[in-house]
């Protein structure tokens, strides 16, 4: 009984830190209008809000997976929640532009270390259908807590004040530390020592690919540095005998078509998640608290689907329910594809946002299964960092993609349909990826 207990409290840990990761990503979706207002930023200014944030997410991901094989999953978790508490106080108690940038890129690092890092502890604690249960939670939380967390963004932007959503995480992440403290073995790791030079190039690499994709200048340079020193990487993880990232992770297809589909699946929804709010608030005349709430058809259909994930695992298999879930995702992107303003929300936004929700429960679970197939426990945090990766740079990239297209269309109603096309495209691309690589790579 004590050990179900405490079994229990760890996933716990674990959801409840994801979910700060996700919260704090819908509040800068949900308040941006506010917090331009109130610090006095220009939108050039305001974008680096968000991206100074990517930009340490994404470059420390890789560092944030490895150091918890080798220096123990506990001891690092509970620094990525301190540097992730006092990140979000300060980003609270922001006066100015400089202020507030900065305290986002060190919430970023903190945020780094403890995506990974919970998933890592999660594949340590459970195995067998408990392990099943728990991915399927895990997952079941990257769709839901974004949508949760765009109502609670609107609900803090539109009736108190922004700096909530980030005060708020400050004792999560005490109540975390104390938990952890309590319910986490003591584990030392691997004793071994960090790949520097790896560690160096990764940062350098995945900061200025990031850059590269959400910078407002000299974006061509950063993909060539990022490009060169990616490149200089792989060579260092070929070479070295402890890679921050094991190249034999990308030798099982499943993981492959796992690393691909979650790239191409994230870059779709995460392009969805962000313009869809800004229509309905723009041609529906919503405030940000009804776009927030409008999400429920999605949201709640989502959570239904999500907690049936672990049982329909054994009927269908995780390959199975993936390619179900992203054709059903595509096909209410489409679907949406369709919206006008004399169609109106119900029948254009809230009914395919049930396929997509419904989609959406079915898949991120899965994919994050694959993701972590088939590793090793001295491999699962660096495999957990290349999950996370995938999930952050192809958001990135597929939001970058998505607002490009409706910037250039002559109004925002074909903008809007011409980017969620595309986003039916992505995830087009990611349902091959499922039939032709993880469903194989799962069979052997």
């Amino acid at each position: 009984m004590d050990n179900k207990r405490r079994v229990d409290w760890i996933l716990l840990i674990i959801l409840f830190s994801y979910f700060m990761i996700l919260l704090d990503n819908s509040i800068i979706f949900t308040g941006t209008v506010k917090i331009a207002q109130e610090l006095q930023l220009n939108q050039q200014t305001l974008s680096w809000v968000s991206s100074a944030y990517s930009l340490t997410f994404g470059g420390f991901l890789l560092l944030g997976g490895r150091a918890g094989d080798l220096f123990g999953r506990r001891r690092v978790f509970k620094v990525g929640l301190i540097i992730f508490g006092i990140g979000s106080l300060v980003v609270g108690l922001s006066v100015n532009a400089t202020m507030i940038i900065a305290a986002r890129a060190f919430q970023g690092i903190g945020s780094a270390i403890l995506a990974p890092t919970t998933l890592a502890i999660l594949m340590d604690t459970y195995t067998g259908p408990a392990r099943v249960r728990a991915i399927a939670y895990y997952g079941a939380m990257a769709g839901i807590g974004a949508s949760v967390s765009l109502v609670i963004g609107g609900v803090f932007a539109s009736l108190l004040t922004w700096r909530i959503g980030f005060f708020i995480n400050v004792p999560i992440s005490i109540w975390m530390y104390v938990l952890a403290n309590r319910d986490l073995k003591v584990d030392h790791g691997q004793n071994g020592t960090l790949d520097w030079l790896g560690t160096l190039t990764s940062l350098i690499g995945m900061s200025a690919l990031v850059y590269s994709i959400v910078g407002d200048w000299a974006q061509g340079p950063a993909l060539l540095i990022a490009i060169v020193a990616l490149a200089g990487f792989v060579i260092q993880e070929r070479r070295t005998a402890q890679p921050i990232m094991p190249l034999h992770l990308f030798v099982d297809r499943e993981r492959i078509g796992a690393y691909l589909g979650r790239f191409l699946y994230m870059g779709a929804m995460l392009g969805f998640w962000f313009i869809t709010p800004q229509l309905m608030q723009q041609q529906l005349g919503f405030n940000a608290l009804m776009a927030g709430v409008a999400f429920f058809p999605l949201t709640i259909v989502n959570f239904i689907v999500a907690l049936q994930v672990a049982r329909l695992t054994v009927k269908w298999g995780n390959g199975g329910l993936l390619v179900i879930g992203i054709m059903l995702t595509l096909i209410g992107m489409f679907w949406m594809s369709f919206f006008t303003k004399s169609v109106g929300y119900w029948w254009g936004i809230a009914a395919p946002m049930v396929v997509i929700g419904i989609g959406q429960g079915l898949s991120l679970s899965p994919f994050t299964a694959a993701g972590v197939a088939h590793t090793q426990g001295a491999d699962a945090g660096a495999a957990s960092g290349v999950v996370n990766v995938m999930h952050q740079i192809g958001g990135s990239v597929g939001l970058s993609i998505l607002v490009t297209t409706q910037s250039l269309a002559q109004t925002q109603m074909v903008g809007f349909q011409q980017a969620v096309l595309v986003g039916a495209g992505l995830l087009l691309l990611a349902l091959l990826a499922a039939i032709f690589l993880i469903v194989p790579g799962e069979r052997q």
